[in-house]
């Protein structure tokens, strides 16, 4: 039931088609992996519920195809997203170029004023990388996103990658309050400030 819920937060996967996108939300939902997984046709869509700090947070996540010939389904997946993960290939370094396009476009239909961007460097667990670390943190800077590098297969950094986002919209009153009527001050929800993603993770 909603009320029991501290919060519906809508998160976004967005990026070119093959990077992971769909990989990664159906290893943080169902926690399985399939190498043979299918492009995604249109918009996919799957709820899960966090315990975050002793509250539940209801997570909705939406997963665009990155082919261009889905952008008709733009502006209204953007709408009211307080937060969005970013996905390149480690592997394709075509993916990480394309970045920029998909930040202007994240900028123009996005919504919310002050939305948590988290950049995800996907498929770690490959060889032949084209995209090394630093040179994603090094955007992720330039753009004041989060950086996680992942792997859908292993399930390195996934849950991380999903957990620093919502922890980031919880952390941020103002994207979610007036939307989640039985919300609690900020002050009962005190944050663990150690997190739980070890080295994962570079907080900006």
């Amino acid at each position: 039931m909603d009320e029991e819920h501290l919060a519906t937060l809508k998160i976004l996967l967005i990026g070119e088609s093959g990077v992971g996108k769909s990989s990664l939300l159906l290893r943080f939902t169902d926690g399985t992996f399939d190498s043979e997984i299918a492009s995604t046709i249109g918009v996919d869509f799957k709820v899960k519920t966090m315990r975050f700090d002793g509250n539940n947070v209801k997570l909705a996540i939406w997963d665009t195809a990155g082919q261009e010939r889905f952008r008709t389904l733009t502006p209204s997946y953007y709408r009211g997203a307080q937060g969005v993960i970013l996905v390149y290939d480690v592997t394709r370094r075509e993916s990480f170029v394309k970045l920029e396009n998909w930040l202007n476009e994240l900028d123009t239909y996005s919504t919310k004023q002050g939305i948590v961007k988290m950049l995800v460097g996907n498929k770690i667990d490959k060889v032949n990388h084209e995209v090394d670390r630093n040179e994603g943190l090094r955007f992720a800077r330039k753009h004041s996103m989060l950086f996680i590098e992942t792997s859908a297969k292993t399930c390195d950094g996934v849950v991380c990658a999903f957990e620093e986002v919502v922890e980031k919209i919880i952390q941020t009153p103002g994207l979610w309050e007036a939307e989640n009527v039985n919300a609690v001050r900020l002050s009962d929800f005190a944050s663990d400030q150690d997190g739980a993603c070890g080295g994962y993770c570079s907080l900006l």
